[in-house]
């Protein structure tokens, strides 16, 4: 087995989920079998109780583990799927550990950070649990070196390393600042992050130097020279258009070379990426634009990241640029919808919980039934969906969900059954890929083009199955269905052009060679409604 680890120096946010990913793609070129994994040194469980603002969307994996959206990257770039496994946190790995003591396994030994914290990290490393195995263990650290939260898994690194000569390669990203009144780029915090690694007993074998501007190789050998790395193992990564160019950047620079040679592997010169570089050369050659509204509450990019990446992935496929206007839910009202919304081709009503910005939601989702615009509801998104229909066409005033609304009268969306008497917020929705049911003949069918599909779910309450067959006789059918627990997963319009709305999050199951169906017919739907 092989590990790689990739840690962060300077400042944070530099891309170290991109960088992973793209090392992810490029050792897949070479023939090798990967996963990816991100340890996050925050002492959270898991970021599912975390506010958006903190932390970003909160992604799902298959089995139901709540986790860092750097794994909606790792899935993105290389078709892998992603588990449990692939997220460990702080949280985690002591709680683990102080149930081990609790049940007695350390035999009344003294519990310490060394060795029981770190043999714990280096046991999740190792994914000693996982039955699966691979060439290549890529291990992103959450944060930047320095923090005090990361001392613990910096150590099991290090002594991992010891243990596994020749098998253990250090990268290590760190940022190049500019001066703009000096017009000079600085190498110096570069030098202070490595020198921090050192004393840490850590060496990078390789260097990844996050900058906007171009660097010349003067100041490429300079920082290898006073960081004891090899020339060839010191590569930039520019600011570039797409995220999705870092691939091919990092391998015209022999990123993966320098990888495999420093492991004794055998290396390809150049190995083809041709479905990747096919969609980039799709993406360039896009020249019309299509624009679509994102309708949510959250105004950070990262909040609705699979969301915009699977627009991006659709708008590729169906040769248009995808044009994300962002239009806050909060401050949506029905006297200045026309205006907020003006030009579109298409909405997507997003997910989210709470009460802040229901109404501008609802009045989003009426614009979009009254006005025959191609619309797309995402979990939370389909429930305001539904509330609309029952005010407005089933002429229930007060209709609303109980979780914004426990007094109301009709609860068309009402908390799941087996929800209903827990008390404890983190891990406990109804989480990860379930079963769907499609009704033939429907457009979700169609889109599809198979009657049983598996999406992933992160919800508490459902569509009131109380109040189905009115909603049918009035025009919204429920044409997707859990086949075990008779749960309404789709909804539709069919007298529209598209009006769609999903209990699941069909956005975690997007990736770059293979776009999601309905984000394509979605997308594709949009353009056909701004043509005619």
């Amino acid at each position: 087995m092989k590990y790689i680890f990739v840690t962060g120096g300077v400042v944070s946010s530099l891309g170290k989920g991109i960088i992973s990913s793209s090392i992810g793609k490029l050792l897949q070129a070479h023939g090798y079998s990967i996963t990816i994994q991100k340890f996050d040194p925050y002492i959270n469980v898991d970021p599912g109780t975390l506010n958006p603002y903190e932390h970003g969307e909160c992604y799902v994996t298959e089995d139901g583990m709540e986790t860092d959206l750097d794994l909606g990257h790792y899935e993105r770039f290389t078709n892998i799927r992603t588990t449990r496994g692939n997220s460990v946190t702080t949280g985690r790995i002591y709680s683990t550990v102080i149930e081990k003591e609790r049940r007695g396994d350390y035999l009344g030994k003294t519990i310490q950070v060394v060795p029981h914290i770190t043999d714990e990290i280096k046991r999740r490393i190792r994914r000693e649990d996982d039955p699966e195995k691979y060439d290549f263990i890529i291990t992103e650290i959450g944060g930047t070196i320095g923090d005090i939260e990361s001392m613990p898994f910096l150590e099991a690194i290090r002594q991992m390393r010891w243990e596994n000569p020749g098998n253990v390669v250090c990268l290590h990203l760190t940022y190049i600042p500019y001066l703009k009144a000096a017009d000079e780029l600085k190498t110096k915090p570069t030098q202070h992050s490595v020198k921090e690694m050192q004393g840490l007993g850590l060496q990078p074998d390789i260097l990844v130097l996050r900058t906007e501007k171009h660097l010349g190789d003067e100041l490429m050998h300079k920082v290898a020279s006073f960081c004891n790395v090899d020339r060839d193992c010191v590569v930039q990564s520019e600011d570039l258009p797409s995220i999705y160019e870092v691939p091919v950047a990092m391998q015209d620079q022999g990123l993966d070379r320098a990888i495999l040679r420093k492991l004794g592997l055998p290396a390809e010169e150049k190995p083809a990426l041709k479905g990747w570089k096919d969609f980039l050369a799709r993406r360039a050659s896009a020249v019309s634009t299509v624009k679509i509204a994102l309708v949510g509450k959250y105004e950070l990019q990262d909040a609705y990241k699979s969301i915009r990446e699977s627009l991006q992935h659709a708008g590729v496929y169906n040769d248009r640029k995808v044009e994300i206007r962002f239009v806050n839910s909060e401050f949506l009202t029905m006297e200045n919808v026309e205006e907020k919304l003006a030009g579109i081709s298409g909405m997507v009503i997003c997910p989210g919980f709470g009460q802040r910005g229901t109404e501008g939601k609802v009045v989003a989702a009426w614009y979009g039934r009254t006005r025959d615009i191609p619309t797309f509801g995402i979990c939370f998104g389909m429930q305001m969906m539904v509330v609309e229909f029952a005010r407005n066409v089933l002429g229930y005033a007060d209709a609303d969900s109980s979780e914004i609304n426990p007094a109301t009268t009709h609860n068309v969306i009402d908390i799941m059954e087996e929800q209903k008497n827990i008390t404890r917020m983190g891990g406990t929705m109804r989480l990860g890929a379930y079963p769907c049911r499609l009704k033939e003949g429907s457009l979700a069918a169609g889109v599809y083009g198979c009657p049983e599909i598996s999406e992933r779910h992160r919800h508490r309450y459902e569509f009131n199955n109380a109040y189905r067959e009115e909603f049918e006789a009035a025009g919204m059918k429920c044409t997707g269905i859990n086949p075990k627990a008779d749960l309404v997963e789709i909804v539709e319009i069919p007298g529209l052009k598209w009006y769609i709305a999903a209990q699941f999050h069909p956005e975690y199951r997007s990736t770059v060679l293979k776009p999601h169906p309905l984000f394509m017919s979605f997308v594709k739907a949009a353009i056909e409604s701004s043509e005619k």
